[in-house]
């Protein structure tokens, strides 16, 4: 059980690890979606889908791991969270207090990136809306109004006036 516990703290050491690089990740590309580099904003994304890939082996990984732990404590694996394993080691207080701190920072960890994604979520959200009302102002700058002319049933002809220009003849 030792070794396997051991095999536990160090994956979730490799977790937080993982997810320390998203932060950062996503510290870089608050800069980037703030001046609007494109390309940049692509590679991160590229880089960013590496490190969810190492999360999801990592993942898998600390599921079976789980999985053994349910067997050789004969517990369902749904009942081995972090915090029950804490629990369970209350002879071994050395090992509890090593997850128990683990723990903490793993969850300041992912605070701290949601924190940052959702900065990061209300920032893309403006420049989409910025990006909308340059598009509508850009459309509406080759319109010309529409002139108050009516046919014969008194529906408007929206004829259109001019260019959009002003006619200065002198």
């Amino acid at each position: 059980m030792a070794s396997l516990m051991e095999d536990f703290m160090t994956i979730l050491e490799r977790e937080n690890g993982e997810y320390q690089r998203l932060t950062e990740l996503s510290e870089e590309k608050k800069q980037i979606i703030i001046a609007g580099d494109i390309p940049a904003l692509e590679e991160i994304t590229s880089r960013e889908q590496e490190i969810a890939g190492i999360l999801v082996n990592l993942e898998n990984k600390r599921r079976e791991v789980v999985n053994d732990m349910s067997i050789v404590l004969s517990k369902k694996p749904e009942e081995l969270t972090i915090t029950n394993m804490i629990a369970f080691l209350n002879k071994q207080p050395e090992e509890q207090r090593k997850l128990t701190d683990l723990r903490e920072r793993l969850r300041d960890t992912l605070q701290k990136m949601a924190d940052i994604n959702g900065q990061n979520e209300v920032l893309l959200n403006h420049a989409m809306e910025m990006t909308e009302f340059d598009l509508t102002l850009f459309r509406s700058m080759h319109q010309a109004p529409t002139t108050a002319n009516y046919d014969r049933q008194a529906n408007n002809t929206g004829d259109l006036l001019g260019n959009g220009g002003f006619d200065a003849k002198q």
